[in-house]
């Protein structure tokens, strides 16, 4: 009963909620957790109460000793488990509706700054991988990408005429993101290179990015490409992908760009989750009020 219901649960995640593959397979192996907890306590989890929740949550917190993260993030998954639960009229009341997910700390985003970004993009690549990963940079930098859109990107999903890439976001939404010409300048080389590289082999991918057998990139090698031309450029920092997206946006507000427009870029559902850039940018605001504010 439980596995047909798991089955149900992550389709409903995938097809109906439209979440991300990654999204739905932690859900599911944390409701999986939640099920076998419920079957160890020989509990239904229809007929689960809000007291038998609270029992649950103190195993993670005090018997397991999970982080707060982990927490919260099986509460979230237990929780949209009983709404779909509610949904398919399985049960006639939420016993989560009262259930506090657990408060946690916001974490500042770590940028890099402008001199490192020229550091590594004035790195003098001159084998394939070197060039697909400085490559790599200049778009994640330019357009705010996540891996998992940059890994997907084909080659008609990037228009260098008009400079824009199609990103395919999180639940398949795509939205157009602007970049700049030195983007389209770095990606018409790579893409020259690239044809160069493969010119021999009959079949390659139509991804962008490609690994030495022509087909598409993973994200494990997008993270150890960055780091290996990380330590080569002597960037202090370890380099990962999101910390380009980061830093993308973090730099577009310091010049000035908008909360919504940077939404729209970053793909964000909720303006809330773009905010965060705006304690990054402490010291900029108290400049410009210093110098715009009518009492200085």
């Amino acid at each position: 009963m439980s596995e047909f219901l798991l089955e149900d649960f992550a389709n409903h995640l995938t097809f109906e909620r439209q979440l991300s593959a990654n999204t739905v397979s932690s859900y599911k192996s944390d409701v999986t957790s939640f099920l076998e907890y419920c079957q160890a306590n020989e509990i239904a989890p229809q007929s689960a109460t809000p007291e038998f929740l609270d029992q649950y949550l103190y195993q993670l917190r005090v018997i397991e000793h999970l982080a707060p993260a982990s927490v919260f993030r099986k509460t979230e998954a237990v929780k949209s488990f009983y709404k779909f639960l509610l949904i398919e009229e399985q049960i006639t009341e939420d016993p989560t509706r009262f259930l506090k997910s657990p408060k946690l700390a916001q974490k500042i985003p770590v940028q890099l700054s402008r001199e490192e970004m020229d550091r590594l993009l004035s790195y003098p690549a001159e084998k394939f991988d070197e060039i697909r990963t400085v490559t790599i940079i200049e778009l994640l930098y330019a357009a705010g990408l996540r891996v998992s859109e940059l890994i997907n990107l084909r080659l008609e999903n990037v228009n260098l005429q008009e400079g824009w890439v199609l990103a395919f976001g999180k639940g398949g939404k795509q939205r157009f993101v602007p970049i700049h010409p030195q983007a389209c300048r770095r990606l018409k080389q790579y893409i020259d290179a690239r044809e160069a590289h493969f010119a021999a082999k009959t079949t390659v991918a139509s991804e962008l990015f490609l690994n030495k057998n022509g087909k598409k990139i993973s994200r494990q090698s997008v993270w150890k490409d960055l780091a290996a031309l990380g330590r080569l450029a002597g960037i202090s920092q370890p380099l990962h992908p999101h910390l380009f997206r980061h830093t993308f946006a973090s730099h577009l507000l310091q010049g000035g760009a908008d909360l919504r427009s940077l939404q729209e870029m970053l793909g964000h559902a909720n303006l809330t989750t773009t905010q965060i850039y705006t304690h990054l940018n402490v010291g900029d605001l108290k400049e410009k009020h210093k110098k715009f504010h009518p009492r200085g």
